[in-house]
């Protein structure tokens, strides 16, 4: 596995919340490592995208996301779940990829099916926004795609978002005991294909 640089990045949001099925986040903190297996993404494509933050224009909280590829944007949502999303394609565009859950390794016990429980077990708090996701405490590997059966569906929890809540912007990996939300949309036709 090799550590995954800024190009990387660079891919506009719906290319890379795909790609960054079965890639390998890492978290080095107080003399630990973490490392889990993404399984779970959705893209968000900017401001004219009504499920996406940068929607609402440029703020403090925001201005990340129009910023170079590559950076953590995390947020605080109903008061206790911190949300970690990485900013992906060009600058100023303002995309970016929450990361919804993931598969710990290395004999890990943790929940991370959920984005408040992998943020949580994790330790990636609101002191993370910003953050380089090229550096050396935070970052992303190369991992295995064989045999992966990633899916897509609606992202979940976007219900204010017009038509963009029907948008089929969640990838996932089918075969995962770790996917967050609701089973049956893992297999509903409607909602859901096979990539």
């Amino acid at each position: 596995m090799k550590k995954l640089g800024r190009s990387f990045f660079h891919q506009d949001a719906i290319k890379l919340a795909r790609a960054l099925i079965g890639t390998i986040l890492v978290h080095r903190v107080r003399g630990k490592e973490y490392r889990a297996r993404i399984v779970e993404t959705e893209a968000y494509l900017g401001p004219n995208d009504l499920a996406s933050h940068s929607s609402k224009g440029r703020t403090k909280r925001t201005e990340v996301m129009f910023g170079p590829a590559g950076h953590a944007y995390v947020y605080l949502i109903y008061g206790m779940y911190n949300m970690f999303n990485i900013v992906v394609g060009k600058t100023g565009k303002a995309q970016a990829v929450l990361i919804r859950a993931a598969e710990p390794l290395d004999e890990w016990q943790a929940d991370l099916s959920g984005p408040g429980k992998l943020t949580r077990a994790l330790k990636i708090t609101r002191s993370y926004h910003s953050m380089d996701l090229c550096g050396d405490r935070l970052y992303l590997l190369s991992g295995s795609r064989i045999r992966l059966r990633i899916k897509r569906s609606k992202r979940i929890g976007v219900e204010y978002a017009n038509e963009w809540k029907d948008k089929l912007l969640r990838f996932y990996d089918a075969d995962s005991p770790a996917v967050s939300g609701n089973v049956s949309c893992r297999t509903r036709p409607s909602n859901a294909m096979l990539l």
